[in-house]
């Protein structure tokens, strides 16, 4: 909108179907969560009305005036979204890392070796138990961010990135751990938990990546603009 403000001077538009200019470029092959359709946008020389703003014209000239005058601009409408929408990222993550230690406990009890089922073996329990730990860790703080979220609460400490950032690291650790407790099944795609795997990798990648995460929290704890 204002080149001339950097990333300070930027705003969002929607882009309806069908605009002229809009297309579709490569579907992706992806590491994991194949049965989502991921492919390139394109936009060649597309023009849209301002009716697409993200946001209302006043708030966003309201917006620009106090960057201008080298004000604070305020949050923007996307990244106002991505915080909110970030509980629900985590709880996606939950879900997927809460499969993997339920699959992995029911296959500690089933599986057995020298006479016993392997969940008797202190190096399988005690993995099992830092798993559920770390799962149920995850899971309060996305109902604490995303009841934050629902009351219309500010996130003061920067709880939605929180959320996000312990559930997509969970997930990630914990079905690989699942992995680990079925051996060689666990690398096969006779079981689901390599799949699992797979799928959790993108948790610490979009909406914010690990590290965009740990920034805002940072700032959120240090008060100072870390970067």
């Amino acid at each position: 909108v204002d080149p001339e403000l950097g990333s300070r001077g930027q705003a969002s538009f929607i882009v309806p179907p069908g605009t002229p200019g809009l297309s579709m470029g490569q579907k992706f092959r992806k590491h994991g969560i194949r049965a989502s359709h991921t492919a390139e946008v394109v936009l060649n020389d597309v023009r849209v009305p301002g009716r697409c703003l993200v946001g209302t014209r006043e708030r966003l000239e309201e917006r620009l005036a106090r960057v201008r005058e080298g004000q604070p601009g305020g949050e923007q409408a996307a990244m106002k979204t991505f915080e909110a929408s970030r509980p629900s990222v985590a709880a996606m993550a939950v879900g997927v890392a809460r499969a993997a230690v339920e699959f992995a406990a029911e296959y500690s009890r089933e599986r057995t070796q020298f006479g016993r089922p392997i969940g008797q073996n202190q190096g399988v329990a005690f993995q099992l138990a830092d798993m559920q730990a770390a799962v149920d860790a995850a899971r309060l703080l996305t109902w604490r961010a995303a009841w934050m979220a629902r009351q219309g609460k500010p996130f003061q400490h920067a709880e939605g990135s929180m959320s996000k950032l312990v559930a997509g690291e969970t997930a990630v650790r914990v079905t690989e751990q699942a992995i680990q407790i079925l051996g060689g099944n666990g690398y096969t795609r006779e079981y689901p938990v390599e799949r699992w795997h797979r799928d959790a990798k993108i948790f610490t990648i979009f909406e914010g990546t690990s590290e965009i995460q740990r920034m805002l929290i940072g700032r959120a704890v240090t008060g100072l603009d870390v970067r």
